[in-house]
């Protein structure tokens, strides 16, 4: 089960990465959410306590560490906020240069 939690993770990351280095600024952003989503499920697969029980399995008599849950939970939280701030820089690029390509963006130099 490791391997394949491993592999979903690993199939995630170069996905999201692959997409974060495009040239389109929409995929750009779907990439970052993608990558970050990969992050935080590598962050909750790594929280078992010694290795024996997952962070996300109730069992009542195995405890494991809570610290990775509240990491991704925070994690959650400031990437949602992220992605809003992008998604509105990304609308204002679009209506202003009529694309979402990054070459035809080409006065944002100062």
């Amino acid at each position: 089960m490791e391997l394949l939690t491993a592999l979903a993770i690993g199939l995630l990351f170069a996905f999201g990465l692959y997409q974060f280095l495009r040239r389109n600024l929409i995929r750009s952003a779907v990439g970052l959410i993608i990558l970050s989503n990969a992050i935080n499920l590598f962050l909750l697969s790594t929280g078992a306590y010694r290795g024996l029980v997952p962070a996300y399995v109730g069992d009542p008599l195995q405890h494991s560490d809570a610290l990775p849950q509240a990491l991704v939970l925070t994690a959650v939280v400031i990437s949602m906020g992220g992605f809003a701030f992008i998604t509105a820089m990304l609308s204002g690029i679009v209506h202003r240069y009529r694309s979402g390509d990054s070459d035809d963006v080409s006065q944002l130099k100062g």
